[in-house]
């Protein structure tokens, strides 16, 4: 009888390894959408920022004034993507903002105008809204359908922009080429990867939509019903909302601290590149983290976790240092994002999952505007360190009143 009960659990974890794989294999290549939103079409920027900002005479504030921009036309798609959920499916808004953002970064090679620039970034920022919460709702439903893999399936989406990092920090020191409006060329490098992840992750989108849809209709009525307000996790959304000023501040800054502090651009392209790396990491450390903590606790752990890695390049200007806060920083921001979907699936119904990750990305741009342009501005008269000091301090703070928001129901399945 032992021997017959253990042969029958044989093919039951075959079975279980089976579908196992298949779902984070989607939930990875659906992860190259955030790699196209963020690690391609808006962190690459830091790389770029110092060849860009010498070339067009941008002072610090100027230059922050970009990702300023970019945040603020993601706050407008933020906006726009609940009443265009209601009209379109989110594998359609994902794919859409995959192809549109695209071709926006190609468009980006081709303008050296500060104006049409900031303009651009602002589009370039909506657009990559629609990729990261549709890719959000579709990463939540497959992390439904696999619930003891919930956090790592959120993970592994959210983590996914380590691959953009990790991309841009090898294209981007490639095609800077060393003439007048030489970072051009970068940009157009950006655009290719940005082609090449994009086929991937739509079709990736397209089997999530087929086989995990969303809630029927005809069950809207009564998760209205069950939908806690908004007020109820105030607190998280204003630790999110210090975390988008906070961490914002180090990744539009942190690559020209390093090379005003007389770091090569081999150091520097090092730095980037384990960032990236420890970002896809990401998913793995914190999954059980995610599962476990239905309040705002996971967002405390790692804002305050952020604050340290924020604040270390800041104090010390050695090497070594920038690569212990370059690991630190990567292997924990994407998992604070990813803390928000969590959080929302815990405690809302899967009906309200778009407006809820819709919430937390309105007041995480609402931070993006304001990081980019106060700590140029801090930066521009105190000194970059000091801007990163700024941050540190804000991520502190987030991390506090995010460990004050408690569960708000018990957790959906």
């Amino acid at each position: 009888m032992p021997t017959k009960s253990l042969d029958a659990a044989v093919p039951a974890t075959d079975s279980e390894a089976a579908h196992r794989l298949p779902t984070l294999m989607l939930a990875a290549a659906l992860s190259l959408g955030s790699a196209i939103a963020l690690g391609l079409a808006r962190f690459a920027y830091a790389l770029l920022l110092p060849s860009m900002k010498l070339d067009l005479g941008w002072s610090f504030a100027q230059a922050g004034a970009m990702n300023t921009a970019n945040a603020l036309g993601y706050l407008l798609g933020a906006l726009a993507f609940p009443p265009l959920a209601r009209r379109w499916s989110s594998g359609v808004l994902f794919g859409v903002g995959c192809a549109a953002t695209t071709l926006l970064v190609a468009v980006s090679g081709l303008l050296a105008d500060t104006h049409s620039l900031l303009a651009l970034r602002v589009i370039t920022g909506a657009t990559s809204a629609a990729i990261f919460i549709s890719g959000g709702v579709l990463a939540a439903r497959l992390a439904s359908a696999r619930p003891h893999d919930a956090g790592l399936v959120l993970g592994l989406y959210y983590g996914g922009t380590g691959w953009g990092i990790v991309a841009s920090s090898v294209l981007v020191p490639l095609t800077i080429v060393n003439v007048a409006h030489g970072w051009q060329f970068a940009w157009f490098a950006l655009a290719v990867a940005c082609a090449a992840f994009a086929a991937v992750a739509i079709q990736a989108a397209r089997k999530i939509e087929r086989v995990h849809p969303a809630a029927h209709p005809a069950t809207r009525a009564t998760a209205n019903a069950e939908a806690p307000r908004w007020p109820r996790f105030s607190l998280a959304l204003a630790g999110y909302g210090l975390f988008g000023v906070g961490y914002i501040g180090y990744m539009t800054f942190i690559v020209a601290l390093l090379r005003n502090a007389g770091m090569s651009a081999v150091v520097v392209t090092g730095f980037y590149l384990l960032l990236g790396v420890a970002t896809v990491m990401s998913a793995r450390v914190w999954s059980s983290l995610l599962d476990r903590m239905r309040g705002g606790q996971a967002l405390a752990v790692l804002n305050a976790l952020l604050a340290i890695a924020t604040l270390l390049p800041a104090l010390f200007t050695q090497p070594w240092v920038a690569f212990v806060s370059g690991v630190l920083f990567g292997a924990t921001f994407l998992s604070a994002v990813a803390s928000t979907t969590a959080f929302v699936r815990h405690n809302l119904p899967a009906s309200h999952w778009a407006k809820g990750i819709s919430a937390f990305t309105i007041v995480f741009a609402f931070g993006q505007i304001v990081g980019p342009m106060v700590i140029g501005w801090v930066s521009d008269g105190a000194g970059l360190a000091r801007g990163l000091v700024y941050s540190a301090l804000l991520l502190a703070a987030g991390a506090v009143l995010a460990a004050c928001q408690k569960p708000l129901r018990a957790t959906i399945k």
